[in-house]
């Protein structure tokens, strides 16, 4: 293949701009990342690869924003509204830009149900400095998406496998209900890079653990009893309406959770 594998080949027969478009495929359908009407906001876009299979998959309905420092040549007939946003993923301005493309203002929480990022640091050689600058690219993009996507949405991010991955993992399963790690097909055999994949951002004023001090408001249709922790929603098993009574939270989901009355 004169020094090219078969997903580059595939690339410019299929008309995507990179190669890296058949990883966000297998991401896709290996994590369930993608769906139709979606928002989805894609950090360090350029070429635009992952914005071409995002555009199909969202579809019509569905809006993706790419971001990156770099220009972005538009998309020819997109199957989404796309929309590009030139500025550092970090900045508060860019930040804004990427609400205001999305239709949301700065107190409307997040928009995106997803955010990705193919981000990759310039290799020195040198497998430790770049196995570290790969995890800080990885954590300023988690950062972001902490700040943009919705309860409930999605985060992947590239990085390369190393000893700071484990801590990255820990920190992205702190706030997301899962956490896994996914290796597409399309990666190089030669490549260490790994994409980091958090499912369902929690965004519940409560984690896993916690004691709370509840009033039971209502009653569920299994007969839980119903509490409200700052606008959150927790069923309580064993206790009726009315009662007020200490919790430890057993279980969060990005909409509501679990929890048992303790003495």
């Amino acid at each position: 293949m004169s020094g090219k594998d078969k997903y580059y080949n595939k690339a410019k027969q299929e008309g995507y701009r990179a190669r890296s478009a058949y990883k966000l495929k297998q991401l896709d359908e290996t994590a369930g990342l993608l769906g139709e009407g979606n928002t989805v906001i894609d950090l360090g876009a350029a070429p635009g690869g992952w914005l071409q299979v995002a555009a199909e998959r969202v579809g019509p309905d569905g809006t993706v924003v790419g971001v990156d420092r770099q220009r972005i040549d538009p998309l020819e007939d997109p199957e989404a509204t796309v929309e590009y946003v030139r500025g550092d993923m970090t900045d508060e301005d860019t930040k804004a830009e990427i609400r205001e493309r999305v239709g949301a203002g700065d107190d409307t929480g997040g928009p995106a149900d997803l955010v990705v990022s193919d981000m990759a640091p310039n290799v020195t050689g040198e497998y430790s400095v770049d196995h570290a600058r790969s995890v800080h690219l990885a954590r300023q993009a988690f950062e972001v998406a902490l700040e943009l996507l919705d309860s409930g949405g999605d985060f992947a991010a590239k990085v390369f496998d190393g000893q700071d991955l484990d801590d990255f993992e820990a920190d992205v399963e702190a706030e997301f209900e899962y956490a896994h790690r996914v290796r597409p097909d399309a990666t190089r055999d030669s490549s260490s890079e790994v994409y980091l994949v958090g499912k369902g951002r929690l965004t519940a004023p409560v984690r896993e653990g916690d004691t709370r001090d509840v009033e039971i408001v209502d009653t569920g249709r299994d007969g839980d009893g119903i509490a409200k922790i700052e606008g959150f929603t927790v069923f309580v098993s064993g206790v009726e309406e009315g009662e007020t009574v200490t919790v430890r939270i057993d279980d969060v989901k990005p909409r509501y959770g679990f929890a048992q009355p303790i003495e």
